[in-house]
């Protein structure tokens, strides 16, 4: 045994003289690495109604009326919801006074609010099947009008400008009003 520890002893001490040296010369072999496997990024989540939409960047005027009435969480929830958002373009058309009355008033923007959105996933393609005056029952509880007139996909008299944003929970088509109940 005192042989052994003699004999690693001085096989370090060679090897501390080699690198003083030449310390190239005594470098051991180091292993050859094993080619890495591209890292497979994980699959992004899909994201909710909500997080779909603030992505956008468009709806900043919505994401603002949804937390001032209390619906982040309501949107973030199961579904499937269908959404007809309103870009910030057309919360522009209604004028500020107005906006901001309805912003500061909870019950009142809530109902407006739930009227944009439909229990359950309505995709463009069978929005197409429905003829002009079909009747959809709303979140808020009554209905709108939904369907095709003159070739275009109307929501309540508003324009349906982009379609089948899907999320998680549901799915987002874009309109160019804010659709008010009656």
């Amino acid at each position: 045994m005192k042989k052994l520890l003699m004999l690693v002893t001085l096989v370090v001490a060679s090897v501390s003289f080699a690198q003083k040296k030449d310390p190239k010369a005594a470098e051991p072999a180091k292993p050859a690495e094993a080619p890495k496997a591209a890292e497979a990024k994980p699959a992004e989540a899909p994201k909710d109604i909500i997080d779909t939409a603030v992505a956008a960047g468009s709806f900043k005027t919505l994401a603002t009326a949804l937390t001032e009435a209390g619906l982040i969480e309501t949107l973030k929830g199961k579904g499937p919801f269908t959404v007809f958002a309103p870009t910030d373009e057309a919360f522009a058309k209604i004028a500020k006074k107005d906006l901001d009355a309805l912003l500061k008033d909870k019950a009142k923007l809530k109902a407006v609010l739930t009227y944009h959105v439909v229990a359950g996933a309505i995709p463009a393609a069978d929005v197409l099947k429905m003829k002009d005056g079909s009747k959809v029952q709303t979140v808020e509880g009554r209905e709108f009008v939904l369907g095709l007139k003159d070739g275009k996909v109307k929501v309540d008299g508003a324009n349906v400008v982009k379609t089948d944003v899907t999320a998680s929970n549901g799915v987002i088509h874009v309109i160019d009003t804010v659709i008010m109940p009656k």
